[in-house]
């Protein structure tokens, strides 16, 4: 009885009209109803592109996918001269069988293949927006390569048949790529008739399931809507066409629709994810860049603000020294604009051009992530974005805390949308660039159960896990239950001396957990109580990679002192190997200090050091 509860009140945290959206898109496919299963099309032809006119001296420009397929920034695989092979797994080996079918006829999770996510990565035409990169610094030869391979996609991909069409989102990452190696190769106002038409094949996809990717209620709608706007302006622009112009309409009054709905005015992100968020900005800059590029009006004040407040919020949660961030949330290696200088976990070039879009601001001092800025003649402002301090963002479940070059980010279960991730009350903790205690990722999404469930359950977190379970029932793949619910609020903060934190849940089965932080320059104090479990509560601390020694005072790395102390008896206090996912199908292990209490009361964990901590990735 209590879990149809669960389920019930579930149903109605997602929306009644969500799921109404969601069951019409899976039956109208299952009976044929849906009018995605009667598109039709020809394949475009090639050329897409040609070769512009007064290209400059041949000048240092990214080798991002020359010489090698990458995958979720990680992950690369040679090509030997030739295109990669569209429907293969480089993970597994294997390539999706029955390609050949309509794309509605093939699952989303197959054993046999493993992640369609890694089928999907060369399609997202990362290579596009880097050939037309080199293109732009003078490489004659880039343009040729562009063309011949997406001719070759266009022949193992016909419209609407293979996995490659599987997913609406797919589709519009493919024309937010297109449209930007337009701009960059100068040929947005006069395309080419086969790049056009790939433009259209992409936008008949994406209109055909909008209202299932809006009911998703994350960047399935915000990137599907960006990319009707875009494409639909450019035919419309170029043909003068009612079906584009209502393309163009739809997306931006959806867009509109979905930048006011899924980003608090707080900053926060539907999907609780510092990797989606990123994203998110990407989708956005892409879209105001196509924006002014065709002069189009501007979108409402309501919309800047918002975009103004998704800035300021992943501004606050990146190391300025090392542009990396807290892997809090589902983390799947989406990069919507790699600039083949930075790493993937080099949040500042994303940054970097939204504040100077959105904000007139400069995130960052000269660096790489000015590269694209210069490439598409925008100007880098001269004004700095304000330093921050501690601060709370309540509207997302966020807070982050800070003294010195000390930074504690705290996730509290604040949910307006679905979870991803049973991550109430975690704790990161950053020492100048060092993530010392850290969040574990994602890793696959449909990696076999045990590994799965470990990532986006509470064993990946730093907080305490009661009776081996996660701290929300999970419903399905993608879904937890039991929302939780926060209690006992309290932030306060000294200016640059001491911030904390405190804050509490009780679970779907009655368990409670209250934590207190206390953060100082050069010291963490963190509170936990407990109670209400049956058998067992487990705090774990999971640790930056390195040589933790147990000693007299308790568990060392250099300078960094970590011990735990309890008014209850702790039956079981050890370092063991867990795992994290700092890159989407890349784990690897790291210590994890766990305290295992079979009773209810009170955990003190203290941290101290001396800067500077050494950095290790």
């Amino acid at each position: 009885m209590k879990m149809v509860r669960i389920r019930a009140q579930t149903a109605a945290n997602l929306g009644i009209s969500n799921l109404c959206k969601a069951l019409s898109y899976r039956l109208g496919l299952r009976l044929g109803l849906s009018g995605a299963r009667r598109l039709r099309a020809h394949s475009p032809e090639a050329p897409f592109f040609h070769q512009p006119k007064g290209l400059p001296a041949k000048q240092q420009s990214t080798v991002y996918w020359r010489d090698e397929a990458v995958y979720f920034g990680w992950f690369k695989l040679a090509l030997c001269g030739k295109p990669p092979d569209w429907n293969m797994n480089p993970f597994s080996g294997r390539t999706v069988p029955f390609a050949g079918r309509p794309w509605w006829e093939i699952p989303d999770f197959d054993p046999e293949i493993g992640d369609i996510k890694a089928v999907w990565e060369t399609s997202r035409f990362d290579w596009v927006l880097a050939y037309a990169m080199q293109c732009s610094a003078g490489d004659e030869t880039a343009v040729n390569r562009l063309n011949s391979w997406l001719e070759d996609w266009c022949r193992h991909n016909p419209p609407y048949v293979g996995p490659n069409w599987k997913c609406g989102q797919e589709a519009a990452i493919r024309i937010l790529h297109l449209a930007l190696a337009a701009i960059l190769l100068k040929q947005d106002c006069a395309p080419l008739r086969g790049l056009a038409e790939l433009v259209r094949v992409h936008l008949k996809r994406i209109a055909s399931t909008l209202q299932y990717a809006i009911s998703q209620d994350n960047n399935h709608g915000t990137t599907e809507a960006s990319a009707l706007f875009i494409g639909g302006n450019w035919l419309k622009n170029l043909y003068g066409e009612s079906t584009a112009a209502k393309w163009e309409k739809d997306g931006r009054q959806w867009l509109e629709n979905r930048v006011s709905r899924l980003i608090a005015a707080d900053g926060s992100f539907s999907q609780y994810s510092v990797n989606y968020h990123r994203f998110l900005l990407d989708t956005l800059c892409i879209t105001e860049i196509w924006r002014r590029q065709t002069g189009g009006d501007e979108f409402s004040p309501g919309f800047k603000s918002r975009c103004q407040a998704a800035i300021r919020w992943l501004h606050a949660f990146v190391d300025a020294e090392s542009g990396d961030a807290p892997n809090l949330g589902p983390n799947d290696g989406a990069w919507l604009l790699p600039n083949g200088s930075t790493d993937y976990r080099d949040f500042r070039p994303s940054i970097q051009l939204a504040a100077a879009l959105f904000l007139g601001e400069s995130a960052y001092p000269e660096g790489p992530w000015n590269d694209l800025l210069r490439r598409l003649d925008i100007p880098i402002p001269e004004r700095p974005i304000p330093e921050y301090g501690s601060e709370i963002f309540d509207q997302g479940g966020y807070v982050r805390l800070q003294s010195g070059d000390t930074r504690a980010y705290v996730r509290y279960p604040r949910f307006r949308f679905r979870p991803g991730h049973a991550d109430a009350l975690h704790l990161d903790l950053w020492i100048g660039p060092a993530n010392v205690l850290r969040d574990g990722g994602s890793y696959s999404y449909a990696e076999g159960t045990p590994a799965r469930d470990y990532f986006s359950g509470t064993a990946s977190h730093n907080t305490v896990q009661f009776d081996d379970r996660d701290q929300m029932p999970r419903l399905s793949r993608f879904l937890f239950g039991g929302w939780l619910r926060p209690k006992d609020l309290e932030f306060t903060f000294d200016e640059g001396n001491e911030a904390s934190f405190s804050a509490s849940y009780q679970d779907w089965m009655g368990a409670e957990h209250r934590r207190k932080v206390i953060l100082r320059k050069s010291s963490l104090l963190v509170d936990d109580w407990i109670s209400g479990f049956r058998n067992k509560a487990v705090l774990r601390w999971r640790l930056m990679p390195g040589d933790w020694r147990r000693t007299m005072e308790g568990w060392k790395l250099g300078s960094i002192l970590l011990r735990v102390d309890s008014k209850v008896p702790i039956s079981r206090m050890e370092l063991v190997e867990g795992w994290e996912s700092r890159y989407y199908h890349k784990r690897d292990p790291i210590p994890v200090l766990e305290v295992e209490s079979n009773h209810p009361g009170f955990l003190r964990t203290e941290l101290i050091w001396s800067s500077p901590v050494h950095v290790l990735k």
